[in-house]
C-alpha cells in the first residue's frame, strides 16, 4: 500500500456483527434494503433503526444519508441510493452511491468503514462488475486522504473474496 495512509480489507464475515465505526449498506431511493442480508441487517438494527428508515419523499440516486445503527453493534449506518424505481442498478450508480456514501461517512468523522459489496442481486451487476467499481471509488477516496481512512468489504462467500482481492491493488496503488 504504498504512498496510500489508509488501508482496504476483504473478510468474509456477517456485515451485522462486524467491528467498525459505522456500517454502510447500499439501498432504494425509499431506505429499502437491496437484498434479502441486508434486510436482515435491519432487523438485527431493531425498532429503533427501522424508525429511522422512513422517507418524506424518494431520495436522489447516487446521494447518501447517515443514521443512528439501532441495536448494531456499530454507532452509524450510511445509507447509499443505488436505485430507485426509475433507475436500476448501473455501474455508474454504485459509483455515484458509494462515493457520497465514502463522503457522509468522512463527515461524521467515521474512521473504519464496514460494507458489502454493492450492486449485488437479482437482474444486478455481477460481483466482478460491482468489485471492480467500488475498488476504484475506494482508491480515489484513500489517495485523496480523506476520512474513512479504513475500509472493510465484508462479503459472504469465497468467490467474492476472490473478486474483491483481486481488485484491492486498485485501491492500494
Amino acid at each position: 500500500m504504498t504512498g496510500i495512509p489508509g488501508s482496504v480489507e476483504v473478510r468474509i464475515d456477517d456485515l451485522a456483527f462486524t467491528d467498525a465505526d459505522a456500517l454502510a449498506r447500499p439501498v432504494t431511493a425509499t431506505l429499502q434494503a437491496t437484498t434479502p442480508l441486508l434486510r436482515r441487517i435491519e432487523l438485527a438494527g431493531g425498532a429503533s433503526l427501522l424508525a429511522q428508515l422512513q422517507t418524506a419523499e424518494p431520495l436522489a440516486v447516487g446521494s447518501a444519508i447517515v443514521t443512528g445503527a439501532g441495536d448494531l453493534g456499530v454507532e452509524l449506518m450510511v445509507h447509499a441510493v443505488v436505485s430507485s424505481v426509475d433507475e436500476p442498478v448501473t455501474r455508474g450508480s454504485v459509483r455515484r452511491a458509494l462515493a457520497s456514501a465514502l463522503q457522509r461517512a468522512g463527515d461524521w468523522g467515521v474512521r473504519h468503514l464496514a460494507l458489502p459489496p454493492f450492486g449485488l442481486g437479482a437482474g444486478n451487476l455481477a460481483i466482478e462488475d460491482s468489485a471492480e467499481v467500488m475498488m476504484d471509488v475506494i482508491g480515489r477516496h484513500m489517495r485523496a486522504q480523506r476520512a474513512p481512512l479504513r475500509v472493510t468489504v465484508v462479503v459472504e462467500s469465497d468467490g467474492e473474496a476472490e473478486a474483491f482481492l483481486a481488485r484491492v491493488g486498485v485501491a492500494c496503488e
